[in-house]
C-alpha cells in the first residue's frame, strides 16, 4: 500500500484546497466587510431555493457576495471530503479504512437533506469524531488520516457554523466562524507541507547545534499572530473597526478617554461628519477593543522581528528559514500599512479585505516555520539522548 505521505497527486490536491480556502477566507472578509452576511436571510436554503440552483438573476448587490461565499464553501467542502477520503483509503486496510470511508460518503449523501435540524446533527457527530481522532493522535502522531479526518470535520462544523450566523444573526457565532476558518487554513497548509517531497527528503540538522530552542520563538510568534487574528475578528463582528478613526493617535492622544462626556463628543463628531461611513453611536467596549488590536499588532511586530534576528544569527545562510523569516517581516509591514489605511480611508471594503487575507497568511506562514523548524532543526539535548538510548527513529511527523 503507498503511503499517502508519498502521493503527489494528494500533496496537488491539499495544495490546491489550501488555496481555495485562502479564497473563500477573503471571500468571507469581503462579505463581512460589505455587511452582506444576511443578504440571504435563510439556511440552508437560498430564499427558498436550493443554494446550488438559487436563479442567476437573484445574484444582485449583496446577495452576490453572500451567495458566491455560501458555493465556494460548498466547493471547500467537497475538496476536503475528496483529499481525506484518499488519505484515509491510503492509509488504512480492512474494517478501520471501510468505516472512514462509510462516514464521509454518508455524511456527504446527508447533505442532500435541506434541513437545519440534520445539518447541526451531522455537525455534533463531525465534533465527537474530532475529539477521537485527536486522542487518537496522542499515540500516533505519524498517522496522517487523522489530521485529514480532522480537516474534514472541522470543515462540516465550519459550514453549520456560518448558516447559524445566518438564522441566529449572532455575533459571536461570526467571530467563532472566524477563528475556525484560520485553524482550518493552517491545518490545511500542514497536510500540503507533510505530503510535500521536501518533507520526505529533509535531514534534521547537527545535534550539537544548539538551535532547538527557535522552535519555541516560531511557536510563541505564531500563538501572537493568532491572537491578533481572534481580536480582528472580534473587531469586526462587534462594527469596532472605526472605533477610533484617526492614527497614529486615538482621538487626539495615545489613548482615548472613555468617560461618558468623552463618548458624547465622539458621537455628536460621528454624527456630523460627511462622509463617514459608520455614524452609529460608539461604545466604550469598542473603543477598548479596537486599542487592544492596536497594542497587539506592535507585540506582532515585536516578536516577529526578534524572530527574524534570532534566525539570522543561529541560521545558516542556505536555510530555508532565513527567508521564510523575511518573508514573515515584509507579510507584516504589508499588514500594518494595510490597517492603518483601513481606518484613515474609513474602512474600504477592498482594502479591509486584503487586510484580512494578508493575515491569514501570516498565520500560515508561521505555523509552515515551526513545522519546518520541527522537521530540521535538532531536537534538545534531552530528547535526543532519549531516542538513543531508546534507538528511536525519528517519526515522520514531528
Amino acid at each position: 500500500m503507498k503511503s499517502a505521505l508519498a502521493n503527489t497527486w494528494i500533496h496537488r490536491l491539499a495544495v490546491f484546497t489550501a488555496f481555495g480556502t485562502l479564497c473563500l477566507i477573503g471571500l468571507g472578509g469581503l462579505v463581512t466587510s460589505k455587511e452582506a452576511g444576511l443578504a440571504v436571510p435563510d439556511w440552508p436554503t437560498s430564499y427558498g431555493y436550493n443554494m446550488f440552483f438559487l436563479p442567476v438573476s437573484h445574484w444582485v448587490g449583496n446577495i452576490f457576495y453572500e451567495h458566491t461565499h455560501r458555493l465556494l464553501a460548498s466547493v471547500i467542502g467537497l475538496l476536503t471530503a475528496g483529499l481525506a477520503a484518499w488519505i484515509w483509503a491510503s492509509e488504512s486496510t480492512g474494517k478501520p479504512k471501510r468505516t472512514g470511508l462509510i462516514f464521509i460518503f454518508a455524511t456527504l449523501l446527508l447533505m442532500g437533506v435541506r434541513t437545519q435540524g440534520m445539518f447541526i446533527v451531522m455537525a455534533s457527530v463531525a465534533i465527537c469524531v474530532l475529539i477521537y481522532c485527536l486522542f487518537k493522535l496522542a499515540n500516533s502522531r505519524d498517522r496522517l488520516r487523522w489530521w485529514a479526518m480532522i480537516a474534514f470535520c472541522a470543515v462540516l462544523v465550519q459550514g453549520v457554523l456560518g448558516g447559524m450566523r445566518v438564522t441566529l444573526a449572532e455575533n459571536q457565532i461570526g467571530i467563532l466562524h472566524g477563528v475556525l476558518a484560520q485553524s482550518y487554513f493552517v491545518l490545511i497548509c500542514a497536510i500540503a507541507v507533510w505530503t510535500s517531497k521536501w518533507w520526505q527528503n529533509a535531514k534534521r540538522e547537527d545535534p550539537a547545534e544548539q538551535t532547538f530552542s527557535l522552535k519555541w520563538v516560531y511557536a510563541i510568534a505564531t500563538a501572537i499572530v493568532f491572537t491578533q487574528l481572534l481580536l480582528g475578528a472580534s473587531m469586526r463582528h462587534q462594527h469596532a473597526g472605526l472605533a477610533v478613526p484617526d492614527f497614529p493617535a486615538a482621538y487626539g492622544k495615545w489613548w482615548p478617554d472613555t468617560n461618558p462626556k468623552a463618548l458624547e463628543r465622539y458621537n455628536q463628531k460621528r454624527a456630523l461628519a460627511v462622509n463617514w461611513r459608520d455614524r452609529t453611536p460608539v461604545t466604550k467596549n469598542q473603543i477598548y477593543l479596537h486599542m487592544a488590536h492596536r497594542t497587539m499588532a506592535i507585540l506582532v511586530v515585536t516578536v516577529l522581528v526578534y524572530a527574524l534576528i534570532r534566525t539570522r544569527r543561529e541560521l545558516p545562510k542556505n536555510h530555508c528559514l532565513r527567508k521564510y523569516a523575511w518573508g514573515w517581516i515584509v507579510l507584516v509591514s504589508a499588514q500594518v500599512l494595510l490597517g492603518v489605511l483601513t481606518v484613515l480611508k474609513n474602512k474600504p471594503a477592498d482594502m479591509a479585505t486584503l487586510h484580512v487575507l494578508l493575515g491569514a497568511l501570516l498565520l500560515a506562514l508561521g505555523s509552515t516555520m515551526l513545522l519546518v523548524a520541527q522537521r530540521t532543526l535538532p531536537l534538545s539535548n534531552k530528547i535526543a539522548a532519549e531516542r538513543e538510548s531508546v534507538d528511536l527513529p525519528v517519526p515522520a511527523m514531528n
